[in-house]
């Protein structure tokens, strides 16, 4: 019977293996196709940012237009990103330790930016708050600027971003499961305390991992704040808006300027998304091994 058997297994091993020309013309692929749209694209920014020279570079960042592009990125990041984060703590505490009737139909909203284009969600927010929209009229009664204006920027921001914490969030809480949590109110801890001193600590990973790719979205966010901005210069622009403007007008180094600052952002981002999701994989791991016990 070993016999046999191993022969099998033997078999199966073969049948998958791969030979090592296939498995290094894949690695080569792969290789050049990350040099020519990602490494090469990547270095031509900073070289053509710097290729006039530190002055030329710095002038285009303390520009006033620039520092005000900077400024309002990250004040849009700032005020989205935690408003995400209490909505995407909340909706996921809500999808994986209760059932509920419309449970699905919440899970469906919270994907709807992935599905629906920056540029239409931006349209949404004219029609609705716009000077023709449906609460146009209210709002200029009351002196009160939504489109064309920060709010709006915002708003638009938190709309494209709302997805990335809940969704970070969500399956690691449907692994762990609730038994922790209903053994603290067994014990007499109250809802926050349960939150604070079982819950949290739990999700702290895949919490911050959300948080960081909500935060490079909210940065990067092009298309639905493009609509809502109107692009004026020094007071609406963000920094991707301000980029497309100099572009537009051949100011070639400043546009390579705020250019790299963002990529520059990007890659520390991605930095620490790198180390971040190591941490939610072994965590969720250890979680699906509790729960298989």
């Amino acid at each position: 019977m070993s016999g046999p058997l191993m022969s099998s297994r033997a078999e199966g091993r073969n049948a998958t293996a791969e030979p090592a020309w296939v498995r290094r013309t894949l690695i080569a692929v792969a290789l050049l196709f990350l040099a020519l749209f990602l490494f090469v694209p990547l270095a031509t920014v900073f070289f053509e940012a710097l290729k006039k020279g530190w002055e030329v570079y710095l002038a285009a960042l303390v520009e006033d237009d620039a520092r005000s592009a900077i400024w309002l990125t990250l004040i849009a990041a700032a005020i989205s990103v935690p408003l995400n984060l209490v909505f995407g703590v909340a909706a996921a505490w809500c999808i994986a330790k209760f059932e509920f009737r419309g449970k699905s139909l919440l899970l469906t909203l919270i994907d709807l930016p992935f599905s629906v284009s920056p540029v239409i969600a931006g349209l949404i927010f004219v029609l609705v708050f716009g000077l023709q929209g449906w609460f146009g009229e209210a709002l200029r009664d009351h002196d009160l600027k939504v489109i064309f204006a920060v709010p709006g920027i915002v708003l638009a921001t938190v709309f494209i971003t709302f997805p990335f914490v809940a969704r970070e969030l969500i399956p690691l809480m449907q692994a762990q499961g609730r038994e922790q949590e209903e053994a603290a109110v067994v014990l007499g801890a109250s809802g926050w305390q349960v939150f604070r001193r079982v819950t949290l600590p739990n999700i702290k990973w895949a919490l911050l991992y959300g948080v960081i790719l909500c935060n490079a979205r909210a940065m990067g966010e092009f298309g639905a704040v493009s609509v809502v901005s109107g692009h004026i210069r020094g007071q609406t622009n963000t920094m991707p808006l301000h980029i497309e403007i100099l572009y537009n007008e051949y100011q070639f180094a400043a546009a390579f300027a705020v250019s790299s600052l963002l990529a520059g952002l990007a890659l520390v981002t991605l930095g620490l998304k790198y180390l971040v999701e190591r941490r939610v994989k072994a965590q969720l791991s250890s979680a699906r091994q509790d729960d298989t016990h």
